[in-house]
């Protein structure tokens, strides 16, 4: 789906789940140039295997982040086309078609160095600037959700932006596999004005309004009362879920790495292999509040990045 032009070379490989989930429509000859070099477990991408509810999942919050060392070039060829990318994204807006890309990239590098995690609110684009953030609507639903755009591609002429398996959830394109869609990039400046920080889940919830529809997570908030705190069992996962932190072709350095995030942790971990690759997973996690704070303690713990799996 999605070709990425910045190398792994990396001793510890931060590696995706690789599955056998039906195949995606949307996308599916870009990727023969990255699979042919070895670096994904999958050959061609994937619907992810029993996902977890997506629907909740908040929408990127605009904020200033500078750019990105990697994928920032002021041009770059793919397969002999040469792209441009904007020097910033003040006033972007194009109309085109939308795709998404799931398990076969989850867990490598984006384009600027960061972890995809399919399940975040995030995107990838030809020419904006990484980061930045857009509003992406489905012109043929209205649903719209906030990403952040931290990778390149797709790398097909009729193809706008390549949505997240979130994104593309909430904007209702899975199924079809691609979506008629306006991308409109977000001046940060003007969104803190007018949203102040942390403001998107009440914008959300407005566009939303707007729309005829009340988010269940609004709608619960303003029908109880203030005081009434969230029960443990509507936090319950089944089956549970594990945050990866890692894959490694060794299976003494996963052994190495599982003994030290346990007595960092103080939380079980566990080794999973699977085709000569040993992918070391924290958890198992039975409810969602604990992802968060498990997360918050790996970054203490010097792994800034981890992503959901089952």
């Amino acid at each position: 789906m999605l070709w990425r032009w910045l190398p792994v070379a990396l001793g510890v490989v931060l590696a995706g789940c690789a599955g056998d989930g039906g195949s995606v429509p949307s996308d599916a000859d870009t990727s023969d140039t990255a699979s042919s070099s070895g670096r994904y477990a999958m050959s061609g991408d994937a619907y992810p295997q029993e996902p977890p509810d997506v629907s909740r999942v908040p929408d990127a919050v605009p904020r200033k982040e500078p750019l990105s060392r990697g994928g920032n070039r002021s041009t770059y060829e793919v397969w002999g086309k040469t792209y441009h990318v904007l020097p910033d994204a003040s006033g972007y807006v194009k109309q085109g078609t939308a795709s998404w890309y799931g398990e076969k990239f989850h867990g490598y590098a984006t384009s600027n160095g960061e972890i995809y995690d399919m399940y975040k609110m995030s995107a990838a684009h030809r020419s904006l600037p990484l980061p930045s953030f857009a509003r992406v609507t489905n012109r043929d639903n209205g649903r719209s959700a906030i990403v952040r755009v931290n990778d390149r591609g797709p790398f097909h002429s009729e193809r706008e932006i390549d949505l997240s398996y979130a994104a593309a959830a909430r904007l209702d394109i899975l199924d079809n596999g691609t979506g008629r869609v306006t991308v409109e990039a977000i001046d940060v400046d003007r969104w803190l004005a007018e949203n102040g920080e942390g403001g998107a889940g009440t914008k959300r919830a407005a566009d939303t309004a707007r729309q005829g529809v009340v988010p269940a997570a609004t709608a619960t908030a303003t029908q109880a009362p203030a005081t009434q705190s969230r029960r443990p069992e509507d936090n319950a996962v089944k089956p549970p879920l594990y945050l990866q932190v890692a894959a490694l072709s060794s299976a003494h350095g996963a052994r190495d790495l599982r003994t030290r995030l346990e007595s960092d942790l103080s939380r079980p971990v566990r080794v999973a292999e699977a085709a000569g690759t040993h992918r070391v997973q924290v958890g198992p996690i039975s409810r969602l509040d604990q992802v968060e704070p498990l997360r918050e303690a790996l970054r203490r713990a010097g792994f800034a990045e981890s992503f959901i799996v089952k």
